[in-house]
């Protein structure tokens, strides 16, 4: 591996805990139907599915009955309304992108969520106003697993995919990374089911603390 000189990040399950205010709309959505809310133990690790893979989840095979286009509307209505209830940074999260900027470490993020979206949670987020490229889910026709969105987003940070990071805590993640032959980390602390194997993902490295890939810039 070259020394890297960038570095791009997932945004839910890897910079921002958003299970929280994801699962109120889809519990939202839920009580306007007439089921039982879920609790945090069942929908956290399917945040990283965004609206469609929490709607799946909280109706089942009774998803049928309903108008999913219906659903979803609602779903990102309510969550656009309480983007930023109780999403936090992961612990470290500040404090690392501050030495990032310090040493002049270009980074950015690549997210499947809405870009509308996106950019409204991270106005809550002060560091994140050092963010030099943000990509969501409908920037473009592509989206991870394709890697076009993460190798236009080094460009636009202006460095060699092989000499950047990309972080994050799902499988499109690190199959996009790999694709885009960028170093691809994997996100232990993050949304990952206790079913999914995350050795056959093939990451090039994982962590369990957002922090703990800045020495590979040492």
């Amino acid at each position: 591996m070259k020394s890297p000189k960038g570095v791009l990040f997932d945004l839910d399950g890897t910079l921002l805990d958003t299970a929280d205010d994801l699962g109120s709309a889809l519990n939202h959505v839920l009580m306007m139907n007439g089921l039982p809310p879920l609790p945090k133990a069942k929908y956290r690790n399917t945040a990283s599915h965004g609206s469609k893979g929490l709607i799946e989840l909280g109706f089942g095979q009774g998803l049928i009955n309903f108008d999913f286009d219906e659903l979803r509307t609602e779903f990102l209505r309510f969550y656009r309304d309480n983007i930023c209830t109780h999403t936090s940074e992961y612990e470290g999260v500040d404090e690392t992108l501050k030495k990032l900027d310090e040493r002049n470490i270009p980074w950015g993020i690549v997210t499947n969520k809405p870009e509308s979206l996106a950019v409204q949670l991270l106005k809550y987020f002060p560091r994140m106003n050092s963010c030099k490229v943000m990509i969501g889910g409908d920037t473009f026709k592509q989206r991870k697993p394709d890697p076009f969105p993460l190798i236009h987003a080094a460009n636009v940070l202006d460095v060699a995919p092989e000499e950047c990071l990309y972080i994050g805590d799902a499988q499109r993640d690190i199959e996009a990374a790999n694709a885009a032959n960028m170093v691809s980390i994997l996100a232990n602390y993050g949304y990952i089911e206790d079913t999914d194997n995350v050795q056959d993902w093939q990451s090039d490295m994982s962590i369990d603390r957002f922090q703990d890939f800045l020495p590979l810039f040492n």
